[in-house]
């Protein structure tokens, strides 16, 4: 029986740039932070993870090709939860996107909205099942317990977006967003509204499960005070989440994550 598993324990890639380069990265349990200058080879880190851990149907083997090697934790473990979050708002015209402009949806950040909608409305039902189910074998902590996490996330969001008078109609069950007497839909909203939006429902919607969220530079677009607070939100939402993030804003570390701050250099060996 497939398990899976709580974290990444450490990543080893050989010759990064076809080159003599390597890479052993030992990872914390919560929160990854990889910096360098542009072109050193941050997100080709990253992608070359993504790339090997979605060619494997989300099983991530002992020995992996391609030169990636990912040791789970814990031992034994061979499935591994992720989400993946990009910085994108540029155009995109691919055929589903395409049929979907009538809605709005002519970017890359609308089409993952548009996806994590979709999310969203499975996981309300899926939690509204299991509340009436603890609701009648009389498990009324359970229930609240259950309902908690959409309350922080729904108060998270009108807390951010209080400035602009934003609020979430909470009685609708796609999101909508109140501003005075308009209610907007969640492709109205500014890119870097969207972005924290994007990010949010991707962490919202992992139900609190352990996940790895790689998060190639996310803050493009964010406020500074966003991106100060950009790790705590996550972390609030889902504390059995691993972040991997590669960045350029010393915003983001701001509030107390200097320590988790890994350059490329460090990480990167010889032959």
């Amino acid at each position: 029986m497939e398990k899976y598993a709580d974290y990444i324990r450490q990543i080893e890639i050989d010759a990064l740039w076809s080159g003599g380069k390597h890479v052993v990265w030992t990872l914390d349990r919560h929160v990854n932070i990889l910096s360098g200058i542009n072109g050193v080879g941050k997100t080709t880190i990253l992608n070359k993870v993504l790339r090997h851990v979605a060619a494997h149907d989300d099983s991530v083997r002992p020995a992996l090709p391609h030169g990636v090697k990912v040791t789970l934790a814990p031992q034994g473990a061979t499935m591994l939860r992720h989400d993946i979050v990009r910085s994108m708002d540029n155009p995109v015209l691919d055929a589903d996107t395409v049929r979907l402009m009538d809605k709005q949806i002519v970017s890359a950040l609308d089409f993952r909205l548009y996806q994590l909608q979709r999310g969203y409305l499975n996981y309300q039902v899926d939690i509204g099942n299991r509340v009436i189910a603890a609701l009648q074998r009389g498990d009324t902590e359970a229930a609240r317990q259950m309902s908690a996490r959409k309350a922080i996330f729904q108060d998270m969001v009108d807390r951010l977006f209080s400035e602009t008078g934003k609020t979430l109609h909470r009685e609708a069950n796609e999101l909508r967003f109140r501003q005075g007497d308009d209610v907007l839909t969640p492709y109205q909203l500014s890119s870097g509204e969207k972005q924290m939006l994007v990010i949010l429902l991707t962490t919202l919607i992992e139900d609190g499960k352990p996940y790895v969220l790689f998060m190639d530079e996310p803050e493009v677009s964010l406020h500074i005070e966003w991106q100060k607070q950009l790790i705590d939100l996550i972390l609030e939402l889902n504390p059995n989440v691993q972040i991997l993030l590669t960045t350029h804003s010393p915003a983001v570390i701001m509030n107390g994550w200097i320590d988790h701050v890994t350059e490329v250099s460090d990480i990167t060996v010889k032959e």
